[in-house]
C-alpha cells in the first residue's frame, strides 16, 4: 500500500558527497522513474525491488517510503553509498533498505529494477547482463535519465540482453526505458587493453575503459625516474586510481617498490585489482576503496600521483579536485611531492599552490598540463 504522504525529496542530502548549488541529491529523472514504476512496485513482493546507480537514495528510499521492504540498492561511488545510508537513517527507513555490491546476489530474483542510466555504455552493459542472468524471468527494468545524457545506443545495449524495449514519453527533460524478457545474461568481465608493455583491465564504468586517456599518458611519460618513497610504510600512491594504470606502471617500473592505489568507485577498484594481476604486480599493489585517502595517516607519504576527476555523476564540478588536493596535502610529509595532470582549461596551478605548496609545470600539450607540487 503506497504511503498517503508524498516522499520528501527535499530532505535528501548529498553529504558526505561533494556539495554545491549546481549539485543535487535528486532530480526530475528520479521522479519519472518512480512514477513510471509505481504500478510495478505496488505488485512486487518483498525483496524483489532493486535500485542501481541510485546516486543518493531517491529511488530506493522512495520505494521503501511507499511500503517496499528489503529494497536492495547499489551505488558505485563510496560517498554516494554513505549518503544513501545517512538519508535512510534521517528518514527512518534504514530497516527497509540494504546497500549491496553489484553482484549476482544484488539482483537475484528481482522483479523490478530501477536504474539511473550511467554515462558509460559499458557500465549499462554490465548492469543489463547481470540482471538478465540472475533476476526473475518476469523482471522489468525501469531505467531513466536526463535527455541530454541519453543516446539511442542505450536502447541497443539493453536490447542485447532483453527481448523487449519500450520508451516513455519525455517529461521535464527526462525519459524512461523499459526492458523486459531477459535473455543472454552473463557475469560482467573486465575489458582488456594494452598500452606498450602495460596491460589494462576495465569493468564497465571505469574511467577511460581499457586504454590510457591522453592525460594519464602524459602524466606517466613525465613521472620521475626515481621517486621518493616506495617502502611498505611509505608506498608510492596512485590517488583516484581509476583502472590502476598508473599504479601498475609504477610497480613495473620500480620492481622493489610498494604501491598503494585508491578510488571511491567500486568499478574502478575492481578494475585496478584486475590490472595489477594482469601485469603480475598484485603482490606489491594494494588497492583500496576509499573516499580520498582517508585510510592513510597524515604526513606519511613522499609521492602521490593524481589525475583528478571533474565529474560528479554527470555534473561538471571543480569541487572534487579541490577535495583531492587538500587530502593529498594532508597525507604528504613536508617535502613530499604531488604529481598531477589536469585539463589546462581548469587552471588548477593556483589552487595547488594554495592547498599543497610550491608548484611548477613539468609538461604541457595541446590539452593537458602536468605539474609537481611540493608540500610545505
Amino acid at each position: 500500500m503506497p504511503s498517503p504522504t508524498p516522499f520528501p525529496f527535499d530532505r535528501l542530502s548529498r553529504r558526505p558527497d561533494v556539495e554545491g548549488p549546481d549539485l543535487v541529491a535528486s532530480d526530475a529523472a528520479d521522479r519519472l522513474i518512480l512514477d513510471e514504476s509505481a504500478g510495478l512496485r505496488a505488485d512486487a513482493p518483498a525483496r524483489s525491488i532493486v535500485a542501481i546507480g541510485d546516486t543518493h537514495g531517491a529511488l530506493a528510499l522512495a520505494a521503501a517510503h511507499d511500503g517496499a521492504r528489503d529494497v536492495r540498492v547499489h551505488q558505485d561511488a563510496l560517498a554516494g553509498e554513505r549518503a544513501i545510508s545517512r538519508n535512510a537513517e534521517e528518514l527512518g527507513l534504514s530497516d527497509r533498505i540494504r546497500v549491496v555490491r553489484l553482484d549476482a546476489d544484488a539482483v537475484s530474483d528481482a522483479r523490478v529494477v530501477l536504474v539511473r542510466l550511467p554515462r558509460a555504455l559499458d557500465a549499462l552493459r554490465d548492469v543489463a547482463a547481470l540482471v538478465a542472468a540472475h533476476a526473475s524471468p518476469d523482471v522489468v527494468v525501469v531505467a531513466g535519465g536526463r535527455l541530454k545524457h541519453m543516446t539511442l545506443a542505450m536502447n541497443d545495449v539493453l536490447g542485447e540482453h532483453f527481448g523487449r524495449i519500450d520508451v516513455s514519453h519525455a517529461r521535464q527533460k527526462s525519459r524512461v526505458l523499459f526492458a523486459r524478457d531477459p535473455r543472454a545474461g552473463h557475469e560482467p568481465a573486465p575489458a582488456a587493453g594494452r598500452e606498450g608493455d602495460l596491460e589494462i583491465r576495465a569493468f564497465g564504468g571505469a574511467f577511460a575503459g581499457a586504454r590510457l586517456d591522453n592525460g594519464t599518458r602524459l602524466l606517466m611519460t613525465h613521472l620521475p625516474a626515481d621517486p621518493a618513497g616506495g617502502s611498505p610504510e611509505d608506498p608510492l600512491i596512485d590517488m583516484a586510481c581509476g583502472t590502476g594504470a598508473v599504479a601498475a606502471h609504477l610497480a613495473t617500473r620500480h620492481p622493489a617498490a610498494s604501491v598503494y592505489a585508491s578510488d571511491q568507485s567500486a568499478a574502478a577498484v575492481a578494475s585496478a585489482r584486475a590490472t595489477a594481476a594482469a601485469n603480475g604486480v598484485e603482490g606489491r599493489v594494494e588497492v583500496a576503496r576509499d573516499d580520498l585517502l582517508a585510510g592513510r595517516p597524515a604526513a606519511s607519504a613522499s609521492f602521490i600521483a593524481l589525475n583528478p576527476p571533474f565529474h560528479s555523476g554527470a555534473a561538471l564540478t571543480e569541487r572534487l579536485a579541490f577535495r583531492l588536493f587538500a587530502d593529498a596535502a594532508r597525507v604528504l610529509r613536508s617535502g613530499g611531492e604531488l604529481w598531477c595532470v589536469w585539463n589546462s582549461g581548469m587552471r588548477y596551478r593556483g589552487d595547488l599552490e594554495r592547498l599543497v605548496g610550491p608548484t611548477r609545470q613539468v609538461a604541457r600539450d595541446a590539452k593537458f598540463t602536468v605539474t609537481v607540487s611540493t608540500r610545505r
